[in-house]
C-alpha cells in the first residue's frame, strides 16, 4: 500500500513520443491499414502468431510464454452485459460467437481476448435486492444462492468460446466484468441477490448511465460489498464464483489469466487514506489472515472479510495462471494507483485508459491533443507505479497490460495510444469487438459494425508487431508507411525464434543478426538466434526487398 505519488519513470524513448503526440505528429487520418481484411469473410492470411503454452510474469517486468520468450499482447475485448452473460457459440443469437470471427481477429495479428464473464452468470440465485435473510447486518454467512450445476452450465458456454480462440493461437484474459454493480443501476455484473442498499430505493438516475455513479443507492450497495458486513457474505460468494472459474480453466493454456474485478469504484467510501478505496480493494485481493503493511503499519481490514482474499483463493484451485489485478476505477484518468505490493507471484499490473476530453455518445474526442496528452499520462504513471510493486517472487516489479482503450472510432486517437504502447513495450485489448446491446456503451465503439463488416479503426489496430521475443526487448516502433523497427538484446539460452506478426503483403523483412527462417511473405516472421547475447535489430518494411 503507498499514500504517496510517485515520479513519474519512462523508457528513455517515452518522453519524445509524448511531445510529439501533442504537436499533432499523429494526428492525420486515414493511413493506410497494414494487412486489414476489408471485411469480416476476407480470405485468411498464411500462418498466425505461434505464442504456446502457459503464460507466466517475469524475470524481469515481462509477460513470458513457456519458452522464455517476452509476450506482446495485442487483441480486443469482447463483452455480453445481457442475458446469457458472455459470448458462446448459439447461432441465430447476438451473443453468437463463432469460428470465422476467431479467424478474423487471427487475421488482424490478435493474440489475446478480454473475455467478459459475469457473477450474475455464474451464481444468479433465487432471491431478489435487498432480501431481509442476505442485507442484515451481522457476521457473514452462506446465503444460499449457489447452485454449482447453473455454474458449471455457464462455464460450459465460457469453455467453448476459449476453445475457438485456442484453435485460433488466441489466448483468453478472462475478465470479471461488472459497471456500476448490477443492471438495476442501468449497468451490470452482481446477481439481483447481492444488491444491499440499505433500503435505499432502486431508481436508475436520468440521462446518461454513468449519471447513476452518483446514486447513493449505488453508493449502498458497493459499500456493502467492500465492507462485508450484510449476512448474505458478498464478497465470499464473490471469491467462491472465481474459484469455481479457476478450477474449470487451471489445465487450459489458452486462458492467459484471470482478471478479478472491472473497474472497482465506490463514492460512499473516501478516495483517499485513512480509509479508501485503494485500502479496501487491497483488503479484498489480500484477505485479513496475512494483512499488508502501510507505512509501517499493519494494514486494518474489515472485520467481515474473508480471511482469504481473492488473490490466494484463485492461487490454491490455480497456481499457474496470471491475475491481471487492476487498480480503482478513478486510476483510469491517470490518478495514481494506492493499491500496494502484493506478495504473490504472476501478477500483472492491469489499466484502463480513457481520456475526458470525448464524447460521451461516441467516444469520439473533441479535443484531440487534450486527450491524448491525458491517455499519455496515465500510461506514464502506470510505468512510474509497476517497479514499486516488486515483491519476492517478482523483485523487479510487476508487467503492465493495457487492457481497455479507445471506444472510439478516431484512428488518430488510437494511433497515437497503440505508438506509446510500443514505446513503452506493453501489450494492450481494445475496447471492443462488437456493440451487444452494451447498457453502458455505445455503437461507436465497436470494431465490427452490426452488418459483420470491420470498421476502419481495425487498420489503426492491426500493426506489425513482435509477438514473442527471444531476448529483451530495448524499441519497438511501428508506422504504417515505414513498418516496424524491433531493437532487443538475444538471450540465447531461449532456444524459440523471435516472432514478429507481419500481416502486411507485401513485406521485406531483415535482421541484423541470427537468421531468418520464415518463409518469403508468412505472415509470421521467424527469426532464429544468434546463438550469443547482443544486440539484435529486425525490421518488416511494406514492400518488397530492393533487388
Amino acid at each position: 500500500m503507498r499514500w504517496i505519488r510517485r515520479r513519474p519513470i519512462l523508457p528513455d524513448a517515452l518522453p519524445k513520443v509524448v511531445g510529439a503526440l501533442v504537436l499533432g505528429a499523429f494526428l492525420a487520418t486515414g493511413l493506410p491499414a497494414a494487412g486489414v481484411p476489408a471485411a469480416a469473410g476476407a480470405p485468411a492470411a498464411p500462418g498466425v502468431p505461434y505464442v504456446h503454452g502457459y503464460l507466466s510474469a517475469g524475470p524481469g517486468r515481462w509477460i513470458r510464454d513457456s519458452s522464455g520468450r517476452v509476450v506482446i499482447l495485442h487483441g480486443v475485448n469482447a463483452v455480453y452485459k445481457l442475458a446469457p452473460y458472455v459470448v458462446y457459440p448459439d447461432p441465430g443469437h447476438p451473443w453468437n460467437f463463432t469460428d470465422a470471427q476467431a479467424a478474423t481477429m487471427a487475421r488482424l495479428g490478435f493474440t489475446v481476448v478480454r473475455l467478459g464473464i459475469l457473477w450474475r452468470g455464474l451464481e444468479p440465485g433465487t432471491a431478489g435486492p435487498n432480501d431481509p435473510a442476505i442485507c442484515a447486518k451481522g457476521a457473514p454467512g452462506d446465503p444460499g444462492q449457489w447452485d454449482p450445476a447453473v455454474a458449471e452450465r455457464y462455464l460450459d458456454k465460457v469453455a467453448a468460446t476459449v476453445a475457438i480462440l485456442g484453435r485460433h493461437h488466441i489466448y483468453t484474459l478472462l475478465d470479471m466484468h461488472q459497471d456500476v454493480y448490477s443492471n438495476p443501476f442501468t449497468g451490470e455484473g452482481a446477481p439481483l441477490w447481492a444488491i444491499c442498499t440499505g433500503g435505499r430505493p432502486i431508481e436508475p438516475v436520468a440521462g446518461r448511465w454513468s449519471n447513476n455513479y452518483g446514486d447513493p443507492a449505488l453508493d449502498a450497495a458497493f459499500a456493502n460489498f467492500w465492507t462485508n458486513d450484510v449476512a448474505g457474505d458478498l464478497q465470499g460468494e464473490y471469491d467462491r464464483a472465481w474459484a469455481a472459474v479457476a478450477a474449470r480453466f487451471a489445465s487450459d493454456p489458452w486462458v492467459a489469466g484471470y482478471d478479478p474485478f472491472n473497474e472497482p469504484f465506490t463514492r460512499t467510501i473516501a478516495l483517499i487514506p485513512p480509509d479508501g478505496i485503494d485500502l479496501r480493494l487491497e483488503c479484498f485481493y489480500t484477505g485479513t489472515a496475512a494483512p499488508d503493511v502501510v507505512n509501517g503499519v499493519r494494514l486494518t481490514c474489515p472485520p467481515g472479510d474473508p480471511a482469504q482474499g481473492l488473490i490466494p483463493i484463485i492461487r490454491a484451485v490455480d497456481p499457474r495462471h496470471l491475475i491481471f489485478r487492476e487498480p480503482t476505477i478513478f486510476s483510469q484518468h491517470g490518478q495514481p494507483n494506492y493499491v500496494g505490493p502484493i506478495d504473490q507471484p504472476n501478477l500483472v499490473l492491469n489499466f484502463h485508459d480513457y481520456c475526458g476530453y470525448r464524447s460521451g455518445v461516441t467516444g469520439n474526442p473533441y479535443d484531440l491533443p487534450a486527450c491524448i496528452a491525458q491517455e499519455v499520462r496515465s500510461v506514464r504513471q502506470r510505468l512510474a507505479e509497476a517497479p514499486t510493486d516488486a515483491v519476492a517472487a517478482e523483485p523487479a516489479g510487476l508487467p503492465v497490460f493495457l487492457s481497455e482503450f479507445g471506444a472510439t472510432q478516431s484512428v488518430a486517437l488510437v494511433r497515437a495510444i497503440t505508438s506509446v504502447a510500443d514505446r513503452a513495450l506493453i501489450g494492450w485489448s481494445y475496447w471492443s469487438w462488437k456493440y451487444y446491446d452494451d447498457p453502458t456503451g455505445s455503437s461507436a465503439e465497436a470494431m465490427v459494425s452490426d452488418d459483420g463488416r470491420l470498421r476502419p479503426i481495425a487498420g489503426a489496430l492491426s500493426e506489425t508487431y513482435p509477438t514473442a521475443v527471444a531476448g529483451t526487448p530495448r524499441v519497438i516502433a511501428f508506422r504504417p508507411r515505414r513498418g516496424l523497427t524491433l531493437d532487443y538484446v538475444a538471450d540465447p539460452a531461449v532456444r524459440a525464434p523471435t516472432l514478429v506478426w507481419a500481416g502486411q503483403h507485401p513485406y521485406c523483412a531483415t535482421t541484423s543478426a541470427g537468421r531468418i527462417v520464415s518463409d518469403p511473405g508468412a505472415a509470421v516472421v521467424e527469426v532464429a538466434g544468434p546463438s550469443r547475447a547482443g544486440p539484435v535489430r529486425v525490421t518488416v518494411a511494406p514492400g518488397p526487398c530492393p533487388g
